[in-house]
């Protein structure tokens, strides 16, 4: 059996950068093709499933990076609460390289990607509330409180990504995630 030509970290990477910035309606095979450098006879011989399958690889990939580098972080009890959202709030800059990268779930949540990914965007989305929900309730908040603040933490972060690409501007972003360290450092 031949070695493959490219990595798989490198295509999932291609990928990524592609649905990120064209969303999934926006994506065309042909872009697909050209940013993992596969003909697209390959890319489907990699993907039978087409567009969608490598969306869901997108998804998945992501979602295994988030669950590694920023909630098992948030959710490490052996570390004092700063610590951990000082470490998951580092990682979550590196994940959108200081807000000039799109938020992949916003990307699959428009138009037909909702139907499609509906149920992996909605459980992401829950996994970021939940993992800022227990750090609340690691700072002694009520579940209410708590609760509100994992909320109003993911409306802070995806609205401050799309500010920040539309003003072109990452201090908005960087700004964001002081915001959110200063709400759970005075609770």
């Amino acid at each position: 059996m031949r070695p493959q030509k490219i990595l798989d970290a490198d295509m999932i990477s291609g990928l990524t950068k592609v649905f990120r910035d064209k969303g999934y309606e926006g994506a065309s095979l042909n872009d697909l093709a050209e940013v993992t450098g596969l003909k697209k006879a390959s890319l489907y011989h990699r993907f039978p499933n087409g567009k969608q399958e490598m969306a869901e690889c997108v998804l998945n990939n992501i979602d295994q990076w988030v669950d590694d580098h920023i909630f098992f972080p948030l959710l490490d009890e052996n570390k004092p609460t700063k610590l951990r959202l000082r470490d998951a709030l580092k990682n979550i800059e590196i994940l959108y390289d200081s807000g000039k990268e799109t938020c992949v779930l916003r990307a699959f949540s428009m138009h037909s990607g909702l139907s499609l990914f509906e149920q992996q965007i909605k459980s992401g989305m829950n996994k970021w509330i939940s993992a800022f929900n227990a750090l609340g309730i690691a700072l002694k908040l009520t579940s209410t409180q708590s609760q509100q603040n994992a909320i109003q933490t993911l409306i802070e972060l995806q609205g401050s990504l799309i500010v920040t690409k539309g003003l072109a501007d990452t201090s908005i972003f960087k700004n964001t995630l002081k915001n959110i360290e200063k709400r759970y450092s005075t609770e």
